[in-house]
């Protein structure tokens, strides 16, 4: 970087921390003042002229520590005490705004009942204070609002419009003004009212900018499970549609949440003062100040991971000014900023159960006995979009006593970002250390993934030695190959503890003065604020953590679709280590070799516990098969296969080469399946694709339910000609005016044994059909399960005989017949 890039960064660290030292915000203006420090430290080893900075620098450092020194606890709040009819003005701006909205919408009646209730709380707190300028102000909002209303009425119900009566005096106030401007708002924005609606967003695209490969609209069973899968812990959260990016946030009283107040955490509980707003702890308070991941501060929440995901979210709206995480909490401007609501409250969508749903919150935030906000929070102590979305997630999952989750389930539900699991196993032959530092380097540079990285299982003695915290979530803020050497820049979502090995700050040996200044770094400075901000090398990164995760943007691809279903736990066998032929399967054909097809399967979670304990095991098989059902699990065996993990999300990834396959059977598994679930299957593709359910063809099923190979008819496989005759043998009277019939034979047994069958052909209808037979076999004998699917099979007689491997070995089995036309089923023998 040239020494002007440092000079301009020293400038614009130091222009922050003069704006928060102004504002009284210690602990940002701190961290701002030494990020000046060193730049301007870089500069000079970069070989700037400018006279001064030496002492520029010592003045800023000295600042900072200054200021630390005045602050004995970050999480300390001023709490404010704003006069209750200044509170009355903000609220009755923003109902008067909010009628704006519906007024321009053509929404007569909606817009008069705002416009009213912002007059009545304005004549309301009018007449309760002596303060003449808020008189003013007040009476210039109800002006406003009375004029507007009167035209309203005389539309609805027809009649001429008349001159708008004059508001009534109070004691101290000047004769209003009889005439409508919104300036007479006062500091309000005209243009703060939320965007007018434009598409739902709760269709098949995760991603506005995805093109949807198949239907748009959901089926019935779809809508099913999605009205199931909305109620979770209790508490309904329908999808989010357009239309809720209008909803009505403003009202004359402070708005509560009708659910009530979130259950507090043990650790809250033991500090718990009160409950309180925005308004109560800052004299301007926004929703959004100054996007950034360093100022996200966790406290006695158990969310490191919800933190973790805020954090690298924030840092890559900061980065590639792309609203990724702000963008989801409602009311906002036309700009598609959210903005502050006096009335208090917000909506967030989050990605929950396969779609955006809407989480509807007020704005009350739990505080200490000693003024302490017992919550997640910005350092920026005017802005509370941390406390928010930490709010609404909290409400989702069952309140502040968060059960733990990952950084792939919380970025999802936040950004709605692919979710991708990465163990890090060093001394896993399958483990490529390269081929994975490679990858984060080059995609996180791009923007195309968010990383978070979580510790293992640490003694206390190797905690303290490392200075990192065990089971613990660190959001991945950079990656770098800098001099040989292979270096990230993590941050712990407490903001503060941080790595005490090799890269730290601590580390005087292995922070050279070229790497210092290659990664505008000084360990000096850095050694006096903790922030929880570190450097970590490759090689102890790869001891010290045990999984990477990686949330991938959807706008990598093109086309999406996705299929919301249910597995119903009474349909196949408990465990599939047999038979995968009733599990749920699909048909993905793609428009093209040559591309790339990821498929996300997510199950829907509706219960706490089963979120804490999560006990449901899934995974996602692909097999070559050109889309047609697969019914024995490694015959063929799949072209992806993978451990069966109890996360909510399972990622495949399918990379198709140019002269590749097209068509694909995708099949759901379950290990020891018990409950029903519900889920989401989408694909994101780089070419055009269609991903159909594989369906049941066969209308007729005839079976035979008690068979048995007793000591007379146990006579083994045809490689026993003497016993092979004495096997049991049933027909099959195929009843069909032609030949294109499918047949379905199924033989389950015990275990113990190797099964298998022959169908043989004893006449047919049309002899001289060209799909005719003699006799099919099920193939090579299996353990406890066999199958055989035929296809154009003619009308005729055929006579199935189900036969163990030896001959004698006596047990019961289990044969079934399906058809696509009606037969007759007997046992001969």
């Amino acid at each position: 970087m040239k020494k002007t890039q440092f000079e301009r960064d020293a400038v614009e660290f130091a222009s922050r921390a003069v704006q928060f030292d102004r504002a009284g915000e210690t602990s940002p203006a701190a961290f701002y003042y030494r990020e000046a420090a060193q730049a301007l430290q870089a500069a000079l080893l970069a070989g700037s002229q400018v006279a001064g900075l030496t002492e520029k620098a010592n003045e800023y450092l000295n600042r900072a520590e200054e200021l630390l020194k005045q602050s004995s606890s970050s999480s300390t709040h001023q709490l404010v005490r704003p006069a209750a009819q200044q509170l009355q003005l903000d609220r009755a701006k923003f109902l008067f705004l909010q009628a704006l909205d519906e007024d321009e919408a053509c929404n007569s009646e909606d817009a008069l009942e705002l416009y009213t209730q912002a007059v009545e709380l304005c004549l309301q707190a009018r007449n309760s204070t002596e303060d003449r300028a808020l008189q003013e102000k007040l009476t210039n909002v109800a002006t406003s609002g009375l004029e507007r209303a009167e035209a309203l009425k005389c539309k609805i119900h027809g009649t001429p419009s008349a001159k708008s009566p004059a508001l009534p005096k109070s004691p101290s106030s000047k004769p209003c003004p009889q005439h409508r401007a919104a300036a007479n708002l006062g500091s309000v924005d005209e243009n703060s009212h939320a965007r007018a609606a434009s598409s739902a967003s709760g269709d098949r695209s995760s991603e506005k900018k995805l093109f949807i490969s198949g239907s748009e609209g959901y089926s019935k069973e779809e809508i099913r499970v999605l009205r199931i899968t909305s109620v979770i812990n209790g508490r309904e959260y329908v999808p989010f549609l357009a239309t809720d990016r209008n909803d009505r946030f403003a009202f004359i009283l402070p708005f509560n949440d009708p659910d009530g107040k979130l259950l507090l955490s043990p650790k809250q509980r033991d500090s718990f003062s009160h409950w309180v707003r925005p308004e109560d702890l800052s004299s301007d308070p926004k929703v959004i100040e100054l996007v950034d991941c360093f100022s996200i501060r966790q406290t006695v929440v158990s969310d490191c991971s919800f933190v973790a995901s805020l954090a690298v979210s924030a840092l890559y709206e900061k980065r590639f000014s792309k609203k990724i995480i702000t963008s989801i909490i409602y009311p906002q401007n036309r700009q598609g900023q959210p903005v502050y609501n006096p009335c208090g409250k917000y909506t967030v969508k989050l990605n929950i159960n396969g779609v955006p749903r809407k989480v509807v919150i007020d704005d009350t935030l739990p505080i200490g006995k000693h003024s302490e906000l017992l919550c997640s929070y910005s350092n920026n102590k005017n802005e509370f979009w941390v406390s928010l979305l930490e709010k609404a997630y909290m409400k989702v999952m069952g309140g502040y006593d968060f059960p733990g989750s990952n950084s792939n389930i919380d970025l999802h539900a936040l950004t709605g970002w692919i979710p991708e699991r990465v163990s890090i196993r060093p001394n896993d032959e399958d483990f490529n250390k390269d081929a994975l530092f490679k990858k984060l380097l080059e995609r996180h540079q791009r923007g195309d993934v968010l990383v978070t990285l979580a510790t293992g299982e640490l003694d206390e003695a190797e905690a303290e030695r490392s200075g990192l915290v065990p089971t613990h979530a660190y959001a991945m803020l950079d990656v770098k190959e800098v001099l040989g050497r292979r270096l990230f820049l993590l941050k712990n979502p407490w903001s503060h503890l941080r790595w005490k090995g090799k890269y730290s700050e601590r580390d005087t040996v292995s922070w050279t003065p070229d790497l210092a200044e290659a990664l505008h770094y000084n360990p000096r400075n850095a050694s006096m604020f903790d922030n929880g901000v570190f450097w970590i090398d490759y090689d102890s990164l790869l001891h010290f953590f045990d999984v990477a995760y990686l949330n991938w943007n959807p706008g990598l691809f093109k086309y999406t679709y996705c299929m919301h279903e249910s597995w119903n736990a009474v349909v196949g066998p408990t465990r599939d280590v047999y038979n995968i032929g009733e599990n749920p399967q699909y048909t993905l054909e793609l428009g093209k070799p040559g591309c790339a097809v990821w498929i996300l399967l997510t199950r829907h979670i509706t219960d706490r516990d089963d979120f804490a304990n999560n006990k449901e095991y899934i995974a996602l098989l692909v097999y070559k098969t050109q889309g047609k059902k697969v019914y024995l699990p490694f015959d063929p065996p799949p072209h992806i296969d993978g451990a069966r993990i109890n996360s909510p999300h399972y990622l495949c990834k399918l990379v198709v080469p140019p002269a590749g396959d097209t068509r694909y059977t995708l099949v759901l598994s379950q290990y020891e399946k018990s409950n029903t679930i519900h889920y989401t299957l989408r694909a994101y593709a780089t070419c055009p694709f269609q991903l159909a359910r594989i369906g049941n063809p066969y209308k007729y099923v005839r079976e035979e339910k008690r068979g048995a190979w007793t000591a007379e008819t146990a006579g083994g496989c045809g490689n026993h000609p003497q016993t092979y005759g004495n096997n049991p043998v049933y027909q099959v009277c195929l009843q069909s005016p032609d030949d294109n019939n499918q047949v379905l034979v199924t033989l389950k047994g015990p275990k113990q044994y190797q099964l298998g069958f022959d169908v043989v052909a004893v006449t047919l209808d049309d002899p001289s059909s060209q799909y005719a037979f003699s006799r099919k076999s099920s193939g090579m004998y299996k353990s406890g399960f066999t199958v055989l699917e035929l296809e154009r099979v003619p009308a005729g007689i055929y006579n199935i005989v189900p036969s163990t491997f030896l001959p004698f070995q006596e047990g019961p089995f289990f044969l079934s017949v399906s058809s696509t036309c009606p037969f007759k089923f007997s046992r001969l023998r």
